[in-house]
């Protein structure tokens, strides 16, 4: 049985105390009460003084109790008991895991506040009908001299430490990383290695019509080089590559020692391989839907390969993990009726479900602390609290305003009209700063009640600072207690702007404590964990009864809605029509976006019934992809997370040509997720791994990202390592490579900007500098080689010092042509970068990859276009190339 079969919690059937009477007892895994007692075995730390056998304790655990509560009652008992209790004594119930083995494999019992009844091993033992589980009881280790070395490396490649956890208010960041050592060691162990090694670049696409027209029947000719020879071939364009190293092989039987080919060997021992690349053509796949030989077919260029050693799979053996793992069900909480405080004694209560708070939820604004003061001291300001969800206000409150000072108290309760119980996940409490004249206030304003969502709403106001924090956190709990938040500064007019749309949705604060605004609030404290409930999916015979047939003239406008373009706005009116026939609309793949966000995400009862449609989403699955419509759902306008890992669902069958060609937005996407862990992150992290050309941009994607964008960096920082963990250390190395590359021609592009100022033009004396710090460079720290990030499939070597220029451009750019450091390359010709530093080129790289798009499109409609060559230089995605 695979982990997925285990990874539900147990659900407990819905009966009624007078249903349970009837019935006669009996138990089954799927009858877990939340008030059964589990035996779990502890294989304890210690061991018997006299046999030395490690001591064993058999306990009965409440099933809802947390795991934090397990440890305490095994430590509380092994002082009772052990004989050792010195030990324990010495030590706390944290400085110790927990630890179960499963199929072979060590799994970590993770999260301390998971409820018992839901853990994986629990689950497991039902499966393999075990009435006695066994847990080990392991103390915790510091990471050895090696493990501290490698992870530095790491930190070094991703350019951020994804150890330090200074500035966050929760451990989401270590919970991630724990997280994603499943999903990549399955991915890892799945690989095929010499596929893996080798990373073939081909489509599934047919050949378009104009190129069949430059083939003469059916056949093409290859020549194969080995050494200073060459051999011409002709093939089917429907061989593959093993069948045209047969063939080669067959023709060359009795000429072997004309290729140097040793006559032990035989095509088993050798691979093809593009000249001056490093693309290998190989595998089962018929050599037109490579893409090296479309793009000589449709040049009219010859096909040259090399007959070349396969490269040692051994070369991206990985690390070995550190961690135990963590199994996917870490951080579930359970169903409602495992955790509701109904029917029970309070004694036995741990975990309340938030669906029995039915109280409104509220924040206390304590004040605001701003080191320093805006220049217009004539200000008063007030915090604007939202509510929300993706981009849906769900409610909204505001303080009154007061004099702007370094230090603003209002120590006031904000009550929203939402109940806590309705609160979805990923909800964000956006708190906001606004600014106005003191003289533009009356005092009828001055004194408007905190609960009017319009106070000030007259004057003219200015947002100056925002932050937000997620109201049920990573583990489906329901925050509570103090926080100080130190909040984000909108740019001004004049300074870069960014991606300040997405920036305002994130859950991260200000890392730069000392110079940010910072907010104090307070939010309800409870005797017990608040968890969100997993929403059961039942029958929905309301919805069942609204599937009777509709009025034509509804129909049609219901139609109508559906076709609408996605840029314009629905009316309340239009998204009242299309969730009043969901049934109907969900027919429709195209209306999806449409009907989802016509969704009222603070009311759970809505949102129960949306996952009880999303249930039938046949029609959905059935469809053909259109990445477009299922883009839409990864947009800012969606934070559920059960829409979202719909949507990526849905791209699981992208060949790696699309993921490659979506990569740049699938990657913004991961911006829109609630959390660090999420189905679109676990996503790119598999194709990543599964690919090396996959991995080789979302490498620097992220790692721009990182680089870029501090708003974001912990959530690209946690998914870049866990890529780093598995992509092999023939990777890790060549990545080395070229980040110190960039570090170093980033010196030089500084030194350069520095000593031509703002001017356009280009003194001779700018560039003799240019080139003698680049000799200076070459001949000391430029690696001899390096793989060109734009085109992994190049390898760079030497400078060539007399053609590299500074260009006449505000920002510098450096001209720098490098020579091909593969022996095999036909010709001399050099490859050329573009180094810039201070300009965001996601705008360039969005025009290229448009661009490519386009051709495909046009291919695919069999127009003769070719818009860009093949490895176009893709200047700036951030990276500095």
């Amino acid at each position: 049985m695979e982990l997925g079969d285990y990874e539900q919690p147990v659900v407990m059937r819905e009966e009624n105390k007078r249903r349970r009477r009837r019935m006669k007892p009996h138990c089954t895994s799927s009858n877990l009460s939340s008030m059964e007692l589990i035996s779990i075995e502890f294989i304890l730390p210690t061991s018997n003084k006299h046999t030395k056998v490690p001591e064993m304790m058999l306990l009965e655990i409440a099933g809802n109790c947390t795991v934090e509560q397990m440890k305490a009652q095994i430590w509380m008992r092994a002082i009772e008991m052990s004989q050792t209790t010195d030990f324990y004594h010495a030590f706390t119930p944290d400085q110790f895991i927990l630890q179960y083995q499963k199929k072979g494999q060590w799994y970590e019992i993770y999260d301390k506040h998971q409820v018992l009844q839901t853990l994986d091993c629990i689950l497991y033992w039902k499966v393999l009908q075990k009435k006695v589980g066994r847990i080990y009881v392991v103390q915790k280790q510091k990471p050895s001299e090696e493990v501290q070395e490698f992870q530095q490396q790491l930190n070094d490649l991703i350019g951020y430490d994804v150890t330090d956890v200074s500035n966050v208010h929760d451990d989401e960041l270590e919970f991630t990383r724990r997280r994603l050592v499943t999903p990549r060691m399955i991915e890892v162990a799945c690989r095929d290695p010499k596929l893996y090694a080798m990373h073939p670049w081909t489509t599934s696409k047919p050949l378009p019509e104009y190129l069949f027209k430059k083939i003469t029947n059916n056949n093409i000719f290859i020549i194969i080089h080995r050494g200073t020879t060459s051999q011409k071939i002709k093939v089917s364009i429907d061989d593959t590559p093993d069948m045209i190293l047969h063939s080669f092989f067959t023709k060359m039987a009795k000429k072997k020692s004309l290729m140097d080919i040793p006559e032990d060997h035989s095509e088993l021992d050798f691979v093809l391989r593009i000249c001056g690349r490093d693309e290998y053509i190989t595998g089962e796949t018929p050599i037109k839907d490579f893409h090296w030989i479309r793009q000589c077919l449709k040049n009219g260029e010859e096909i040259h390969l090399v007959l070349d050693n396969p490269p040692d799979p051994n070369e991206d053996e990985v690390q070995k993990e550190e961690w135990p793992l963590v199994d996917d069900c870490t951080g579930v909480t359970g169903y409602h009726e495992q955790l509701t405080v109904d029917g029970k004694d309070h004694e036995r209560v741990f975990t309340i479900s938030l669906w029995d708070c039915n109280r409104k939820f509220r924040v206390k604004i304590i004040g605001i602390d701003i080191p320093v003061l805006p220049r217009n001291t004539d200000l008063t300001v007030f915090v604007e609290a939202n509510i929300q969800h993706g981009q849906q206000l769900l409610s909204q409150r505001r303080t009154s305003s007061k004099p702007f000072t370094e230090e603003v108290l209002w120590n006031i309760w904000l009550e929203f009209d939402i109940k806590i119980k309705d609160l979805p996940k990923g909800a964000l409490l956006n708190l906001q700063i606004y600014c106005g004249k003191a003289q533009g206030l009356s005092t009828k304003t001055n004194h408007q009640s905190h609960e009017s969502p319009n106070s000030d709403s007259k004057c003219k106001t200015q947002l100056l600072y925002y932050v937000n924090l997620l109201l049920i956190d990573h583990r489906f709990l329901l925050r509570s207690g103090e926080y100080v938040l130190h909040m984000w500064k909108i740019p001004g007019k004049g300074e870069e702007q960014g991606s300040i749309n997405a920036d305002k949705l994130t859950s991260a604060t200000n890392p730069d404590k000392e110079n940010s605004m910072a907010i104090s609030i307070v939010l309800d404290k409870y005797c017990h964990p608040i968890a969100l409930p997993k929403h059961r999916i039942t029958s929905d015979p309301q919805g069942d009864r609204t599937r009777a047939e509709m009025p034509n003239q509804l129909r049609k406008q219901l139609e109508e809605i559906i076709a609408t373009d996605p840029l314009n706005p629905l009316s309340p009116e239009d998204k009242e029509l299309l969730w009043h026939f969901r049934y109907e609309s969900i027919k429709h793949p195209k209306a999806y976006p449409k009907l989802l966000s016509s969704v009222k995400w603070g009311q759970q009862e809505i949102v129960a019934k949306t996952y009880q449609l999303l249930a039938k989403k046949e029609v959905w699955d059935q469809s053909t992809l259109d990445v477009g419509l299922t883009m839409q759902l990864l947009d800012c306008n969606f934070s559920d997370e059960n829409v979202r890992a719909m949507a990526v669902q849905k791209l699981e069958s992208l060949e790696d040509d699309d993921v490659l060609h979506y990569l740049l937005q699938l990657v913004q996407a991961v911006k829109f997720e609630p959390y660090h862990d999420s189905a679109l992150a676990r996503f790119l992290l598999k194709r990543g791994l599964r690919n090396k050309r996959i991995g080789h941009f979302l490498f620097w994607f992220l790692r721009s990202e990182i680089a870029q964008s501090m708003h974001y960096q912990q959530r690209f920082a946690v998914i870049l390592e866990a890529y780093l963990r598995g992509c092999g250390k023939a990777m890790l190395h060549d990545f080395m490579k070229q980040v110190q590359v960039i570090e170093l021609l980033h010196n030089v592009t500084m030194e350069i900007k520095s000593v031509s100022a703002e001017k356009y033009d280009v003194t001779s004396q700018v560039i003799a500098q240019l080139r003698q710090k680049l000799e200076k460079l070459q001949s000391s720290k430029l690696p001899e080689s390096f793989r060109v990030p734009y085109d992994p499939g190049l390898r760079a070597g030497a400078l060539v010092i007399e053609k590299c220029k500074v260009m006449a451009s505000k920002k510098k750019p450096l001209w720098l042509e490098f020579k091909c450091a593969d022996p095999t390359a036909l010709s001399n010709e050099t490859i050329g970068i573009i180094f810039k530093h201070g300009d965001d080129l996601r705008q360039d790289m969005l025009i290229l990859q448009i661009l490519r798009i386009m051709e495909s499109i046009w291919e695919a409609e069999s127009l003769d276009l070719c818009l860009l060559p093949y490895g176009c230089i893709s200047t700036g995605n951030k990276i500095g190339m």
